[in-house]
């Protein structure tokens, strides 16, 4: 039975866009804001100091020969959209920041965010990134610094009952965001994954943690009511796609909506945006709150970190709950930690039996029927 998607994806969709205004608003009102990039970066600190944090990822190719001034051709169009929304002044959001909170998860980044420093304060958070006894007592530490340094900066204070306050509220965000993303397991999924990931997205332009959590929620029960009553959205035998790789924002129409117009149905999305980011909680009853936000942190599984047992387990386990028919790996280009891992997702999923196929791109059209070529390809092998 045909019937219209819930109106709340739309919603979500515009929440970048609305957000500009809600971002003025809070500093109108004396609030502060902190400008953040990475899964890595504590959003429970920033909570408990009062903050509040806004993604700023570049998103699209429009501002990129501006980065090309001060910045390499040959970079992660990731990084390059993000510095030139900045040094064009073209981003509300960096316009607002009070701070900028960057991570040492890659060299271009960590260039980059010296050149951010110069148009606002910049703050950087040095990542352990490996498996070593001591990474967990250095990282905690590294939130220690960052504690106080807010403290200092801007005349804060920062209690443990803060941080279990604000652990408590983004645990139960990841709960909601888990929940929508586990539509996708019903056969055939509930939604298109285009709209899924618009929607997990846009939720974090919602800045009112409340507000975040309710409309995930109505969109989860809207979605899952629609499906009772009889809507399919996606066929039946559409193959099962899990998206993993490199954030995804800035090339969504020429992968996922690709493989959607060509007999695929993307059900999980292993990435930043998606579960990889959502699926850990916070131990919000352990004894040192600080030592259990940092562990929760420190287990992301990125590519980044040398070994990376965690993506590899995590890409079995959603491999198997999704009832996953192809893997497709989108890199952005220069991306090295993730493009050389593919070498490492490629064995582990034909071990079990999975076909898979690796795309490096970038915020470009120039390579959009190039790709769409290999799409319709592998979707045909499947």
């Amino acid at each position: 039975m045909a019937r219209e998607l819930p109106k709340q994806f739309e919603e979500f969709g515009e929440a970048r866009q609305k957000g500009f205004l809600k971002v003025k608003n809070i500093k109108d009102n004396g609030g502060k804001v902190a400008g953040v990039f990475c899964t890595f970066t504590p959003l429970e600190i920033l909570d408990a100091a009062g903050f509040t944090p806004v993604s700023l990822c570049g998103m699209s190719g429009e501002t990129i020969p501006a980065a090309e001034a001060h910045l390499p051709k040959n970079l992660c169009p990731l990084i390059k959209s993000s510095y030139g929304f900045a040094v064009s002044d073209k981003c509300p959001y960096t316009y607002f920041s009070d701070i900028i909170v960057g991570e040492t998860t890659c060299d271009g980044k960590k260039k980059m965010y010296e050149l951010l420093n110069e148009i606002r304060p910049t703050y950087i958070l040095h990542l352990p990134q490996g498996e070593r006894e001591n990474a967990l007592d250095e990282w905690t530490a590294e939130l220690r610094r960052f504690k106080n340094f807010l403290e200092d900066k801007f005349g804060v204070a920062i209690t443990d009952d803060a941080l279990r306050r604000a652990a408590v509220q983004r645990n139960e965000e990841r709960r909601a965001r888990m929940r929508l993303t586990e539509v996708q397991k019903s056969v055939p999924p509930m939604a298109k994954g285009l709209n899924l990931y618009t929607a997990l997205d846009g939720a974090g332009f919602i800045f009112d943690p409340a507000d975040r959590v309710s409309m995930l929620t109505n969109l989860y029960n809207d979605v899952a009511a629609a499906y009772a009553s009889g809507a399919r959205p996606v066929s039946e035998g559409d193959k099962r796609i899990l998206i993993t790789g490199c954030p995804i924002g800035g090339v969504m129409n020429k992968t996922v909506k690709t493989i959607e117009e060509n007999g695929g149905a993307v059900v999980c999305f292993e990435n930043c945006t998606g579960i990889k980011a959502a699926y850990q909680l916070i131990d919000t009853e352990a004894d040192n709150i600080m030592t259990a936000i940092a562990k929760r942190y420190l287990s992301i599984g990125c590519a980044v970190m040398t070994p990376n047992s965690v993506r590899v387990e995590l890409l079995k386990r959603l491999i198997s709950e999704y009832k996953i028919d192809g893997v497709v790996e989108i890199d952005l280009q220069s991306c090295t930690p993730y493009t050389i891992e593919t070498h490492f997702i490629r064995r582990e999923t034909e071990k079990l039996g999975i076909h898979y196929i690796a795309l490096e791109t970038d915020y470009s059209q120039s390579d959009s029927g190039q790709l769409s070529t290999r799409l319709e390809a592998f979707l045909e092998m499947l």
